[in-house]
This record gives C-alpha cells, sequence and structure tokens, in this order.
C-alpha cells in the first residue's frame, strides 16, 4: 500500500443559497499543493457545496491509497461519519422523522468511502496562521463561486486569489467565520426550552446553547456559512 495522501476540500456559497463552487487539492510529499481542481455549482446552499467539494475530492483519488482529508466544515464531516449510521438505519430519515438533507450527495460519498481508509481532519477557516491547503482551497471554491468557471492545475490555471475572509498577514486575529449552520450570525444562545435540531435530528436540552440555522434552532455545530 502506498505513503498516505494529504489533501484538503472546502465549498463555498455567496448568500447561502447563492452562487457556490467546490475545490479540493492533493499535497505532494512536502506539503505543497501538487494537483487541484474546483468547479460551479450555481446556485446552491453552502452544505451543498461542503459535500460536492467532498465527493469531487473522493472521485479524483486513489481509493487503494490512505487519504487524509482537510475540512473546515463540521457538517459535512459529522453528516458522512458521525450522523450516517443513524440516517441509514432510520431509512434516510433524521431522528425527528424528517428527510435527510442532501441524502443524495451523502449516499454518494457513502459509496466512496466504502473500503477506503480515510481520515477526516478538521480544520478552522479564514486563519492567517492557519492549514495552508484548506487555505488554497477555500480561496479556489471562493473564486469558482463568484465566477462561475472551472479551474484546476489540469487547465493551466494560476493560484485563486487571497480569500477577503481571510485577514492579512499582521492583522489582529478575530474569530472565524461560521461555516456550519445557516445563518451569518454567530450569535448563540441558550434553549429555553428542549426541542430537536431540524439539521441532525439530534435533542438539544433547556439551557444548551443554540444557534439559528437554514431550517430554525438547532445546533451550533449544524450552522452553515456563506
Amino acid at each position: 500500500m502506498r505513503e498516505r495522501v494529504v489533501a484538503a476540500c472546502d465549498g463555498a456559497s455567496k448568500g447561502n443559497p447563492g452562487p457556490a463552487g467546490w475545490a479540493w487539492v492533493v499535497a505532494d510529499g512536502t506539503g505543497t499543493v501538487r494537483r487541484w481542481e474546483a468547479g460551479p455549482l450555481g446556485r446552491a446552499t453552502n452544505n451543498v457545496a461542503e459535500l460536492t467539494a467532498l465527493e469531487r475530492l473522493l472521485t479524483a483519488t486513489d481509493p487503494g491509497v490512505p487519504l487524509e482529508i482537510r475540512m473546515d466544515s463540521q457538517y459535512a464531516m459529522k453528516a458522512v461519519t458521525t450522523w450516517l449510521p443513524g440516517w441509514k438505519r432510520n431509512g434516510w430519515k433524521t431522528s425527528g422523522g424528517k428527510p435527510v438533507a442532501n441524502q443524495d450527495l451523502v449516499v454518494r460519498i457513502d459509496d466512496l468511502l466504502d473500503g477506503r481508509t480515510v481520515e477526516f481532519r478538521y480544520v478552522p477557516a479564514h486563519q492567517v496562521d492557519g492549514d495552508p491547503l484548506n487555505d488554497f482551497a477555500d480561496r479556489a471554491a471562493s473564486q469558482a463561486a463568484v465566477v462561475q468557471e472551472p479551474a484546476g492545475s489540469d487547465l493551466g490555471s494560476p493560484e485563486p486569489p487571497p480569500s477577503p475572509d481571510t485577514p492579512p498577514s499582521g492583522a489582529p486575529r478575530r474569530k472565524s467565520p461560521r461555516k456550519n449552520g445557516g445563518s451569518s450570525s454567530s450569535r448563540t444562545l441558550k434553549a429555553k426550552f428542549p426541542g430537536r435540531c431540524p439539521v441532525c435530528g439530534r435533542p438539544y436540552a433547556a439551557g444548551e446553547q443554540i444557534a439559528k440555522n437554514d431550517q430554525g434552532w438547532g445546533h451550533p455545530e449544524c450552522r452553515a456559512g456563506g
């Protein structure tokens, strides 16, 4: 078996939903970007863009080689690892009885993961000293969302421009924008009453921190950023 491949993927939606794009990158042995690809999605949500990026990365890499995937979307990671087994047991319904969002993408990713050795690694987005592979994928996905054109190493495309969401080197650090829930606001509050997250279907208790997402109030980590 060949040595592990390190890669990253990311999605972007300018409006959530809005013009969207996806991107993935694969590093060489020194951690430098060796291959990358990005593409447009038309109008889509951030969650669709994140899942599409993961699907395209898995499709573009050798299933026989162990893979480390760096992502800044907790939603996409948890959808295909933590929540997926329960969704399958429940007939692709959340624990609240609602259809699983983006089921077609999750099913394809589940098939692509079957029999593969894949390690998911969460990395924060938009950090001055953040992960360089994730930063490259973020910039490529953002550019694809804006211009709605494909790009990549096989096309001879130049490196994507800096992301407007990442502060320049030397600037004061700030909190990373949320990429895992439906509202662009980072505000959370304590639930007055127990409820159930409309994204993942899991319950939350009175007094637990909740945040606004596309489908209502739920877990902060289920929120999808723009």
